[in-house]
């Protein structure tokens, strides 16, 4: 191919597009590098950046004010679309008193949840009326795709009015029988806190918060879902038990109790995700947890014992339940994966080793 230039950015995302990757990383001294498959590559057809690469692309991604921000605190979230190509969000840090770039590739057209390779139960948290979902894992896992597809699943079937609050959008969602109004931290609104005081008096029956930060973005998302709206976010956790545990540790000791009775009445499942590589190395496929909150995993949560949730996700198949590791092991029997990979995305090595054991 071509060389690229290093100060060429719109290049650089037509061939991030064309090569399916998921992101691209800019920093003084490298070669631009695309993450594949979750391995980062190096673009082999450009130059090393330099200090005046990254900065250059920097101010013609940011307006003034986004400009303002990263001047004063280091670094400053956005997002971008490039006709034809995708919508982009993007992340522009200071390191060693230059600029380095973290770029997330998005496509314009929301996935719909069946092509996604998701357990079907997920599927059914869009049809609730009422409560809290929770789609927590790492940085990377596909949260924010998982969440769009729902909400256009929402936006697809009911008639209802949805808020999404997040920092940046991702996903643009077209109105169809539902009316989705988002709002972006810093241009619609200076923080989530400030958008969600007011989110109950804008009439959603849905509202997606893009990540539940701090206590008083927790106690609002508890209170919409206690009021009767169907509430959607994200946690950077892994796995059902330590989901609850972060929830409550948001709260002083006093409040805990209080918490986990509002927390066991209101949530309906939850979901953790990875994306792992594919046997072949050619795609990344989800792995995922599933916690559907029945009579017995509330009572668990009501009563301060969230360690013991594991044990009810392992035995709930009947409700739609499955332990991470229970996931890895079935697509390593399949061959999707390989069980080197499985076994080092294992939570509970042993369990899963047992699982390998019993299939082979």
């Amino acid at each position: 191919m071509p060389e690229i230039k290093t100060n060429d950015l719109d290049a650089m995302l037509e061939y991030a597009v064309k090569m399916k990757a998921t992101d691209i990383h800019l920093t003084v001294g490298s070669k631009p590098m695309l993450r594949l498959r979750s391995l980062l590559q190096p673009l082999e057809s450009s130059q090393p950046m330099s200090q005046e690469d990254t900065r250059e692309i920097a101010v013609a991604c940011l307006d003034e004010e986004k400009l303002a921000v990263l001047k004063q605190n280091g670094v400053v979230d956005s997002s971008f679309s490039r006709n034809g190509l995708g919508r982009f969000r993007i992340n522009i840090y200071k390191q060693r008193g230059t600029y380095a770039i973290a770029i997330r590739i998005q496509p314009f057209v929301i996935p719909k949840f069946d092509s996604l390779g998701l357990p079907p139960v997920i599927k059914n948290f869009a049809r609730l009326k009422k409560g809290l979902v929770l789609i927590t894992g790492v940085t990377g896992s596909g949260k924010s795709t998982t969440l769009a597809s729902l909400i256009d699943l929402i936006n697809e079937e009911r008639q209802c009015h949805v808020i999404t609050v997040e920092d940046p959008i991702e996903y643009l969602h077209k109105h169809k029988r539902s009316i989705v109004n988002q709002r972006e931290i810093g241009m619609d609104a200076p923080s989530f806190s400030v958008a969600l005081r007011s989110i109950l008096r804008e009439d959603p029956d849905v509202i997606l918060i893009g990540e539940m930060r701090d206590m008083e973005t927790v106690g609002i998302a508890l209170t919409a879902a206690e009021t009767g709206h169907l509430v959607f976010s994200t946690l950077h956790t892994v796995g059902a038990a330590k989901t609850v545990d972060r929830i409550i540790d948001n709260f002083p000791p006093n409040q805990q109790d209080q918490i986990r009775s509002q927390l066991a009445t209101v949530l309906e499942g939850v979901v953790s995700q990875q994306l792992v590589p594919s046997a072949d190395r050619s795609r990344l496929i989800p792995v995922t947890e599933v916690m559907v909150a029945t009579p017995a995993v509330r009572n668990l949560i009501r009563e301060g014992k969230p360690h013991m949730l594991n044990s009810i996700i392992q035995t709930g198949a009947n409700e739609g339940m499955h332990s991470l590791d229970a996931n890895l092991a079935e697509l390593c029997f399949k061959g999707l994966i390989a069980k080197e990979e499985g076994l080092s995305r294992a939570q509970d090595k042993q369990y899963f080793q047992q699982l390998i054991n019993k299939r082979w």
